[in-house]
């Protein structure tokens, strides 16, 4: 039976990436993003690629919408391996930046997040020694003006899959974050493929709630 990763914040930059490199690495693909056209796209280019691929639409700022789209997942496929959860709104800060904003960022950054782990952390995913990784990035620890929203996401983000590494390592679900440390694709070295190879990484080492791509 093949192992499946569950992509959440599929696009043609990182969250692509990562799910390609599972794909090739053997695991069947589910993608998740707003977009229906775009997963179409994507679904089509994956499976010219031999890899295995289920797609679903959630906004996950939309609790009960996303809570649905996982339980589809659930049904259609049982209990996956892997999660990314690869949600961001990475885009400068709105001017002004108003307390909606900041609520509509910390929604999709951070409450999406910690849903995710939520309602996949059950005891089937246990059973399978299940893995969540969350997308970090270095404004979590150095924040930068006109990025407000997201340099207090990710520091929140971080300290999530801080305490959940602690609090579900004895049931045997591993959680964990990549930072980010530039601007993807900002680089050859900063290009998504060779960042997914650090999500590769610590799923299969699990050794550190946290890989810092530098």
């Amino acid at each position: 039976m093949s192992k499946k990763v569950v992509v959440i914040g599929a696009g043609p930059g990182l969250g692509n990436a990562v799910a390609r490199k599972f794909g090739k690495e053997g695991y069947e693909v589910a993608l998740v993003s707003r977009n229906q056209g775009n997963l179409d796209a994507y679904k089509k280019e994956f499976e010219e690629q031999g890899i295995v691929t289920t797609v679903y639409v959630a906004d996950v700022s939309d609790i009960p919408e996303l809570d649905k789209t996982i339980e589809d997942i659930q049904a259609d496929h049982g209990d996956p391996d892997v999660i990314i959860y690869n949600v961001g709104i990475t885009s400068v800060d709105e001017d002004p930046l108003t307390a909606e904003d900041v609520k509509l960022h910390f929604a999709a950054d951070v409450v999406g997040a910690y849903e995710t782990i939520q309602k996949f952390s059950t005891p089937g995913f246990a059973e399978r020694r299940g893995s969540i990784i969350l997308t970090g990035g270095i404004l979590a620890e150095s924040p930068y003006p006109g990025y407000v929203a997201l340099s207090m996401d990710k520091a929140a983000l971080r300290n999530l899959a801080l305490e959940k590494n602690q609090e579900l390592a004895d049931s045997g679900i591993f959680v964990g974050t990549v930072m980010v440390c530039g601007t993807i694709g900002g680089n050859e070295h900063f290009d998504p493929d060779n960042i997914a190879e650090s999500y590769w990484k610590l799923n299969e080492t699990r050794n550190a709630f946290e890989v810092k791509f530098e």
